[in-house]
């Protein structure tokens, strides 16, 4: 049995962890090491609990903070980890701060680095997460890509030793909880009618006081009812800014994973700046529309499942009110990425 310590510390890698390392304790001894990125149980606990993840065997509880600050505080407490444990392997997730201090605390130890959803661009150096991606990229062992188009990005920068297109490990969850979804749950939120799901949380939508107030111009220009858990760093912008919601937002605490997808599958349409949600709204059968100028899933824009909105109210009242999408989205992936994750894992590391 081969140890290996896989690093998360935010929501959407709680969920990619929970189809790995189901598969993974059957063949390997995994260490789970989480940073405390998302801290409150809203964002953390639950998901462990309601997507079966095995419990963390540590949480370093670093917090929030700045990036430069959040990021070497993480770097320096991996780093201890990963000299106390004789891991064959470091396996990180997506692009978040958490991501680049596993990668790198790993990196200048001279421990092989395994990126799940590896190869993704937005092709803007002005969002952190874009920044995480490509340099986690530049210092990994083994690239699992979610899509071909992952792949020619990598293959675009020169990386093309350990990429392997496996397919998007969301898919695979998604499937396992699609059984357990609540018909009819907006009506615990008050809803009686139509209505959309919206979510709020990059820095460049929510700390810009210009963006967050063209935001909720967005939101209160939608012809339905709207329903928008509210991330934590959305909330402190809002108060710091003295800001409110518009009349028609219905403003709740952050949700499990089984519940937002079961509003997700009852709505009308989704409007978001997150990247997993996009996909999980279009798999779902759900039109999404993106408050960003760009996608790093130019997969979901087929037959129109997927618009990139920016903030343009007038486009998205527009969207709405026309035709529905046309057939469904493919080259996502077919719900065995991990068992592929995890072969190419064990090779790697025998």
């Amino acid at each position: 049995m081969h140890e290996i310590v896989t690093i998360v510390g935010a929501r959407p890698q709680f969920v990619k962890a929970a189809a790995v390392s189901r598969v993974l304790r059957r063949v390997a001894d995994e260490y789970l090491v989480h940073t405390g990125q998302h801290y409150d149980e809203a964002m953390s606990q639950v998901f462990f609990a309601e997507l079966g993840i095995p419990p963390p065997d540590v949480n370093l509880g670093v917090g929030s903070g700045p990036h430069g600050a959040q990021t070497g505080t993480m770097l320096a407490a991996i780093e201890e980890v990963l000299l106390e444990r004789k891991a064959k392997m470091v396996v990180v997730y997506g692009d978040t701060n958490s991501t680049l201090a596993g990668a790198l605390a790993a990196a200048k130890l001279h421990i092989p680095v395994a990126h799940v959803e590896a190869g993704l661009r937005s092709y803007r150096r002005d969002m952190p997460e874009e920044i995480n991606r490509v340099l986690t990229d530049h210092v990994s062992t083994l690239l699992f890509c979610p899509t071909d188009h992952a792949r020619e990005c990598l293959r675009r920068e020169g990386i093309v030793e350990g990429v392997e297109v496996v397919g998007d490990v969301m898919v695979d969850v998604l499937e396992g909880v699609r059984p357990r979804l609540e018909h009819g749950i907006a009506a615990r939120f008050g809803m009686s009618g139509p209505y959309v799901v919206a979510t709020l949380h990059r820095a460049e939508n929510v700390d810009e006081p210009g963006r967050l107030q063209r935001a909720l111009e967005v939101l209160d220009a939608v012809p339905y009812s709207v329903i928008l858990p509210v991330h934590p760093r959305t909330r402190a912008s809002m108060e710091r800014l003295g800001l409110t919601w518009p009349d028609r937002v219905t403003a709740v605490e952050p949700l499990s994973y089984v519940e937002m997808l079961s509003l997700v599958a009852g709505a009308e349409a989704v409007l978001t700046d997150s990247g997993g949600l996009q996909k999980e709204a279009v798999l779902l059968g759900t039109r999404c529309l993106t408050l960003r100028p760009e996608t790093e899933w130019p997969e979901t824009l087929e037959g129109g499942w997927n618009t990139v909105v920016d903030l343009d109210a007038a486009r998205v009242v527009e969207i709405l009110r026309g035709a529905a999408p046309r057939g469904s989205v493919s080259g996502l992936g077919d719900g065995n990425a991990a068992e592929r994750i995890v072969q190419a894992i064990v090779d790697a590391a025998s």
